[in-house]
């Protein structure tokens, strides 16, 4: 009986010791479960998050434009080299208006050179057949106000020719600025040497050179000078004329029958006047000769005849027959 009494007792005991361990493992399951779930809703709102960011960063440049990506550019350019090179351009235009009052034009042309902070660089102004006046003007004026000057002046008056060129020497003046560089350099390395050379030979070789070298420098920075004075300031030529009152150039009309006789008629009777002239001038030394021709002819004449009768006669000669 008592063999009995424990086996049917120790069923109940092993379902006692299996139902802890139940609840430890469901309540295991549990925590790990409810952190998976935190852990992804963690991510979820991280995600979410970053969306949001990006989508406000987006929001962002595309109301600032071009200019929201200029602080990343900055930062890339800063990391690489700037190989960008600087373009240079020489400009120059001629223009030929005909204006009804030539200094008012030349007036206006000049305060619009100056406003747009050029200046006139040359001026010549005639009159032609007492009533008509020509102008000749050159102006320079900076590179960014070429369009709007040269614009203005040709609205001037009536535009009879319009010409403009554009030569690019961006490569003249790199070569230019690196000539300058490596000369530059060179005269350098050569006042090095002459405060090392210690004997006087040495010194006065050195000293030949260097005078050679700055020479060669001078010359590039004046070219330098030049390029720069081209490509910042523009040159424009301006030719300014006044109508004719007929409105028609008397040069540009037809020459006709009666127009070259005229003008024949002309040219004859300057040449006779410049004859006659000429005959003025040269008569009193004409004259002059003249007389000394006659002159010496007369002494000619006379002194055979004097010598003749004056000499003796020769010895056994006969005497002439009296008369």
């Amino acid at each position: 009986m008592t063999v009995g009494h424990h086996t049917r007792g120790r069923p109940p005991a092993r379902s006692a010791g299996r139902l802890p361990r139940a609840v430890l493992a469901a309540g295991l399951l549990a925590v790990l479960l409810g952190t998976g779930a935190c852990g992804a809703g963690d991510s979820a709102v991280d995600r979410g998050t970053a969306a949001s960011d990006d989508k406000a960063v987006a929001s962002g440049a595309e109301r600032d434009g071009p200019a929201a990506a200029r602080p990343a550019a900055g930062a890339t350019s800063e990391a690489a080299p700037d190989t960008a090179v600087a373009v240079h351009v020489i400009r120059t235009a001629t223009l030929d208006v005909e204006v009804t009052s030539v200094p008012e034009a030349v007036a206006a042309a000049r305060a619009t050179a100056e406003s747009a902070g050029g200046l006139v660089s040359e001026e010549t102004t005639e009159r032609l057949d007492g009533t008509h006046e020509t102008s000749h003007l050159v102006l320079r004026v900076p590179q960014e106000r070429y369009e709007g000057v040269l614009d203005e002046l040709a609205g001037s008056g009536k535009l009879l020719t319009r010409t403009s060129a554009a030569k690019d020497v961006t490569g003249q003046v790199v070569d230019v600025e690196s000539r300058i560089a490596t000369q530059r350099a060179s005269v350098a390395r050569v006042r090095e040497l002459m405060d090392k050379a210690g004997r006087l030979s040495d010194v006065v070789a050195l000293e030949g050179e260097l005078s050679s070298r700055q020479a060669d420098l001078e010359s590039l920075l004046a070219q330098q000078a030049s390029l720069k004075d081209r490509t910042s300031l523009a040159t424009i030529t301006l030719e300014l004329s006044e109508p004719y009152a007929d409105g028609a150039d008397p040069g540009d009309e037809d020459t006709g029958f009666l127009d070259a006789l005229g003008g024949g008629w002309d040219a004859f009777v300057t040449t006779l006047r410049w004859i006659t002239v000429a005959i003025g001038a040269t008569a009193p030394f004409l004259a002059a000769v003249a007389v000394l021709l006659v002159l010496g002819r007369l002494l000619r004449r006379r002194l055979p005849r004097r010598r003749t009768q004056d000499r003796p006669p020769a010895p056994g000669a006969q005497a002439p027959p009296a008369p």
